[in-house]
């Protein structure tokens, strides 16, 4: 019996995958590739392909099953079938097919940028070289816990202002509505002699109800382009500097960078990787441009024959401490020991501020709405015993 040809699509996680589906139907597959992206069938994600506590867990289990001599086939295979990330287990199952081809695990994994950064790439390979990679895996497991748990700190202790913020605005924005515009007609009715706080409420009262939408709109248009100058490494550069000077939050920004930088060197050094490469590689993956800006003078002053605390110690963001402890490091050898205690003694510094700031912050924003809220109350109240008192005489 002939068959016949025919076209299709069909969804599955793999081109494996797809083939045996077919098979099973009875189909013979002849010629078998990817779909194009379209809006119908793209997957949108918003930030991050993949959350850190998820990569992190990933890394975790990883080094587990190679430390027990699970193959890093079988053990990528294993966890793309564990992961909860929709995006995770889509890259781990292109690494697969990837590994079964021949390819070594930083090759495979070099494809997914979005996934595994430079650092997870270039810290495999060493591992790769030096036939280390159960060690590797759980020194990159250590870093990006660390990592998580340094910027959760930082989103701890931001959440709650935020919160209050956005509690503000809206009890701000209700008021104006709903309520103050009660009180119109009756000011009017009895021609009351209005204060400068209570005209001026009035009339916000009536901007915000004839032009809500365009209030809206300044919202969406100052978020876009806040997100598109993060994205400028030139503009980027200068907001992450007044972050840095901010009094109470810089101090806590500029620790938060510093044990990043050198968690990150001290995990490179650590898997060996030549020390040139390592700066460049911070200096494309840190979060934060004033530090990627001397960790570039400073692999310039090593190309040159330098050394690498020299451009650190005439840059206000690095303390004597951080300076000190990296040339001592240069000076010994031990520079991925000394970059360890300097990302020991940032992050616990990180823990500590954040506390402190919470117990700041949590009376100024009660304070805050307290006064914004008050404020409103007394510029229709105070009129209305005026318009009381001369309705009794």
């Amino acid at each position: 019996m002939k068959g016949r040809w025919q076209r299709g699509t069909i969804t599955s996680e793999s081109k494996r995958d797809a083939v045996l589906k077919l098979r099973q139907k009875g189909v013979r597959v002849m010629e078998i590739s990817e779909a194009p992206q379209t809006l119908l069938n793209k997957e949108i994600t918003f930030g991050k392909a993949v959350k850190l506590q998820d990569f992190v867990i990933y890394l975790r289990q990883f080094a587990t099953l190679i430390r027990a001599g699970v193959p890093i086939v079988d053990s990528t295979r294993i966890l793309a079938s564990q992961t909860e990330s929709k995006a995770l287990k889509k890259a781990l199952i292109d690494i697969e097919e990837s590994l079964r081809s021949g390819n070594s695990l930083s090759a495979a994994a070099a494809k997914h940028p979005r996934i595994f950064p430079p650092l997870f790439v270039n810290m495999v390979r060493a591992g790769e070289a030096s036939g280390s990679m159960d060690e590797t895996l759980e020194r990159l497991a250590d870093h990006f816990e660390k990592v998580h748990r340094t910027r959760q700190k930082i989103v701890s202790a931001l959440a709650y202002p935020t919160a209050v913020a956005i509690i503000a605005v809206a009890v701000v924005i209700f008021l104006l509505v709903a309520v103050v515009p009660t009180f119109v007609q009756m000011f009017a009715d009895f021609h009351a002699e209005l204060p400068a706080i209570t005209r001026f409420i009035l009339k916000a009262s009536e901007v915000m109800q004839t032009y809500w939408w365009l209030v809206i709109i300044a919202f969406i248009a100052i978020y876009v382009l806040f997100s598109l100058m993060k994205k400028q490494k030139k503009t980027k550069y200068y907001l992450d500097y007044v972050a840095m000077r901010i009094p109470i939050f810089g101090k806590l920004v500029q620790k938060a960078a510093l044990a990043w930088m050198t968690r990150t060197l001290s995990s490179l050094f650590s898997s060996s990787v030549p020390i040139l490469q390592a700066l460049a590689i911070v200096e494309n993956v840190v979060e934060n441009e004033v530090i990627a800006k001397v960790m570039k003078q400073a692999r310039d002053s090593l190309e040159r024959g330098g050394s690498l605390a020299e451009p650190m110690k005439r840059h206000w963001a690095f303390p004597p401490l951080v300076t000190q402890m990296i040339a001592i490091g240069e000076e010994t050898g031990s520079l991925d020991a000394m970059l360890a205690k300097v990302a020991d003694f940032y992050e616990a510094e990180v823990d500590a501020g954040t506390d402190r700031l919470k117990s700041l912050i949590e009376p100024l924003m009660i304070v805050m709405l307290s006064g914004v809220v008050g404020t409103i109350v007394t510029s229709i109240i105070v009129p209305m015993y005026d318009i009381f008192n001369h309705i009794q005489h």
